[in-house]
């Protein structure tokens, strides 16, 4: 008997999936409120063919029996919202916190649904906006290097000459430089290795401004990793914005600007120290099950084997 025919039969005839009551409804919405706890993560995830679900689980759970508090089609605040509210006021007032990004999808739908819990913006989703403008500083600059080396092998072909690119002190040529330091970028100076720290010191020679935009993302982390209480991280990022301003770095002001809007929920980090990480580990388990049935044919019994096990 082969894979698919075993499915098939245990869909069919050994589960209750036939009898599963959430079944007429299960593609748009699955509500397991005996689940809620007092810390909640809420996000996004992918079940099949880059269809996004929104996804509210309990962090206390760890990713087991008991995790998924509410699976959504979509993003869209209303239905969210008409089915959360289904569940009693009161059980609804026991959460304390939810983690979240900053969609306004997701504040609206935990201001609304969880009025007396803490909104905390998940540090490391402000993180990546800061490296994603590092990067695109870098990408920029490879562009420019990517020009410039299709100028002069043009040039030498004119003049009947081989075309033999500059090397620096670590072997690398411009293009190579900008293209290889994409990784170190993402790495705080002590997890370079020897290569790593050896590029490093060559592309912030040729490049201060990935240095200064380099600088600028470390000194967010360390903020995040540093800073003992809100009001000390409150400062700290104050400084931090107006380092921003002097830069004159576009990308960077977009992120200064993004954090003072959601600056009460990032400073809400520094209460519990609490992320996203939790439903981010879940949605890697979402992931693995879903290669286990070697993607996902039929939604409905997807749902109904992600639920027995993690509702």
């Amino acid at each position: 008997m082969d894979g698919k025919k075993l499915q098939r039969q245990y869909r069919d005839y050994l589960s209750e999936f036939k009898q599963w009551k959430e079944k007429p409804h299960a593609r748009q919405w699955l509500l397991f409120p005996e689940n809620i706890g007092s810390y909640l993560s809420i996000d996004e995830t992918a079940l099949s063919k880059g269809e996004l679900y929104t996804i509210i689980t309990n962090k206390k759970a760890k990713g087991k029996k008991g995790t998924i508090v509410g699976l959504f089609a979509g993003t869209k605040v209303e239905p969210i919202i008409e089915q959360l509210l289904k569940i009693s006021t009161k059980t609804r007032a026991r959460v304390k916190e939810i983690t979240l990004d900053m969609a306004n999808s997701m504040k609206t739908i935990a201001k609304k649904c969880f009025p007396k819990a803490i909104q905390v913006t998940d540090r490391f989703h402000v993180q990546k906006l800061a490296l994603e403008a590092l990067q695109d500083i870098r990408v920029k600059h490879r562009w420019d290097a990517i020009d410039l080396e299709n100028e002069q092998i043009k040039l030498a072909r004119e003049n009947n000459r081989v075309f033999s690119p500059k090397e620096f002190s670590n072997g690398d040529t411009r293009k190579q430089l900008l293209a290889r330091s994409r990784y170190l970028l993402y790495k705080a100076p002590s997890n370079w290795t020897e290569s790593q720290f050896k590029r490093s010191k060559v592309l912030f020679d040729q490049y201060p401004d990935i240095k200064i935009a380099f600088d600028l993302v470390q000194g967010l982390r360390d903020i995040f990793n540093k800073a003992t209480s809100m009001q000390t991280a409150y400062t700290k990022l104050a400084h931090w914005y107006k380092d921003v301003e002097n830069t004159g770095f576009k990308a960077f002001n977009t992120i200064a600007n993004t954090i003072t809007l959601n600056y009460r929920s990032i400073l809400n980090y520094f209460i519990n120290r609490s992320t996203n990480a939790s439903a981010e580990s879940f949605n890697a388990k979402i992931k693995a099950f879903r290669a286990q049935f070697r993607g996902v044919k039929n939604v409905e019994f997807f749902l109904y084997r992600l639920t027995r096990i993690f509702a």
